[in-house]
């Protein structure tokens, strides 16, 4: 389980760095994820942090722009946010991009003819030669509203690799392409991707 044929090794290394080194199981069971490999490459994802939701969202439709030029249909490219409450964001940078648009509900239909706009809880399963995940800010990934219930360090600790998940899930949705944005300050996990390009 070391080959990843779904995903180009630049994504595969980048989302990586969210998760630890090792993984568990249910059972306690351990398993080594270093020595994993993807078995073709493509460009190297892309980090935003953005000054403002305005920018974030010029940022992403000229990503867009850029990604159906390269020769990626529209019906091919995700963007995923955190929750409801950002979903508006991504509808924004499509409709800047001048692309209709499909906001994915609990029962997933992608259109072929429209850029796909969904949370991340709904990001497992799917696939895209491009994805960009948005809304990545300091206060949305983790939730903060999440945190602040925690009751005591294992609760927060499981927390936290959950939300690290999530972000890892729709990271990996994307084949060829990948955009990680937000508005400064960004999410320490967008720092863990960034810093994973000079690894």
């Amino acid at each position: 389980l070391k080959v990843n044929y779904r995903t180009s090794q630049e994504i595969r290394r980048r989302a990586d760095a969210l998760l630890a080194a090792t993984v568990a199981d249910v059972d306690g069971n351990e398993d080594v994820r270093r020595g994993t490999t993807s078995v073709f490459n493509g460009p190297e994802p892309k980090v935003a942090a953005c000054a403002t939701a305005a920018e974030e969202q010029d940022t992403v439709g000229r990503w867009i722009a850029e990604t159906m030029a390269a020769g990626v249909p529209v019906g091919q490219i995700g963007l995923f946010v955190r929750d409801e409450a950002q979903l508006q964001r991504a509808v924004i940078a499509a409709e800047q991009a001048g692309q209709a648009h499909a906001v994915l509900d609990t029962i997933v239909r992608p259109a072929t003819d429209a850029i796909q706009v969904a949370t991340m809880h709904l990001a497992k399963g799917l696939e895209f030669r491009a994805v960009a995940v948005m809304a990545c800010d300091d206060d949305v990934l983790p939730s903060a509203e999440r945190i602040g219930a925690a009751t005591d360090p294992g609760e927060l600790e499981e927390l936290l690799e959950g939300e690290r998940r999530l972000l890892y899930v729709a990271c990996t949705r994307a084949r060829e392409r990948l955009l990680v944005a937000g508005v400064r300050p960004v999410s320490e996990f967008v720092r863990d991707i960034e810093g994973a390009a000079t690894r």
